[in-house]
């Protein structure tokens, strides 16, 4: 029989010990809750001693839990599948061990949220096309190619290399345009991985309270500028996961 523990989701700014409804991670429905240490707590739920595999389910889960904390409480995201055995050794070995590291990350996130902008091109075509019309070397060797009834390999090899290579230039030159709109609305920024030839950008920001509407306003002046053209997906307020997680070794 696997022994139980306790998930680990964020550490909070409280010092009340409450709960937060029956939505632990798995399937059996484990109670949410948090224990505290002088003003700071952790959010836990009886859980196996298993390691949780990152599936949608699972990493929702997570996700979720914290979502509905934040809204109360400034909180620390805490690494996905964390688990600790006895309440009384997270109290000592987390809460206490790191009193100070923790309330100061508190301190740092507590008027603030994060903020999340993907942006795409629409249409790989329409892209294309503008590489080929604003860069020369590329429309002439295009053009060439195109005339011949059996194109040269290496020419061809070459063509896909320039276009790869002026792709990355124009993603480059128009993340930079975007993320202009929202100069001294940020914090700190962090450009994530890109996935695919149409993303433009990845991108997290850390926002204070007080500015999310005037961010909100920028984001609208974007979208209006790039009907059309692009897609856009902004999300948040969510756990500020891109800009700090708590790691804890036992």
């Amino acid at each position: 029989m696997t022994k139980d523990g306790h998930y680990i989701y964020a550490i909070v700014a409280t010092k009340e010990e409450k709960s937060f409804g029956p939505n632990g991670i798995g399937d059996r429905n484990d109670e949410v809750y948090n224990v505290s240490y002088r003003k700071i707590g952790a959010v836990i739920s009886t859980s196996p001693i298993v390691k949780y595999d990152i599936t949608r389910a699972n990493t929702l889960a997570h996700q979720k839990v914290m979502e509905g904390i934040m809204k109360c409480y400034p909180l620390l995201p805490v690494r996905f599948g964390t688990i600790g055995e006895e309440v009384g050794r997270i109290k000592e070995k987390v809460l206490k061990a790191r009193y100070e590291e923790l309330l100061g990350h508190l301190r740092y996130v507590e008027d603030k949220i994060e903020l999340g902008l993907k942006v795409l091109w629409k249409s790989k075509e329409v892209i294309f096309q503008e590489i080929v019309e604003e860069n020369r070397d590329i429309r002439i060797l295009r053009g060439r190619l195109l005339s011949q009834r059996v194109g040269d390999h290496g020419e061809r090899m070459r063509l896909g290399e320039m276009v790869k290579k002026a792709l990355e230039v124009k993603k480059e030159r128009e993340e930079k345009a975007i993320l202009n709109n929202f100069k001294g609305l940020w914090v700190e920024h962090k450009s994530n991985k890109t996935f695919g030839d149409q993303m433009v950008t990845n991108s997290a920001f850390l926002v204070k309270k007080d500015q999310e509407k005037m961010f909100d306003a920028a984001m609208d002046r974007l979208t209006a500028t790039y009907d059309g053209r692009m897609k856009f997906k902004y999300v948040g307020p969510v756990p500020p996961c891109n800009f700090v997680e708590i790691t804890v070794k036992w």
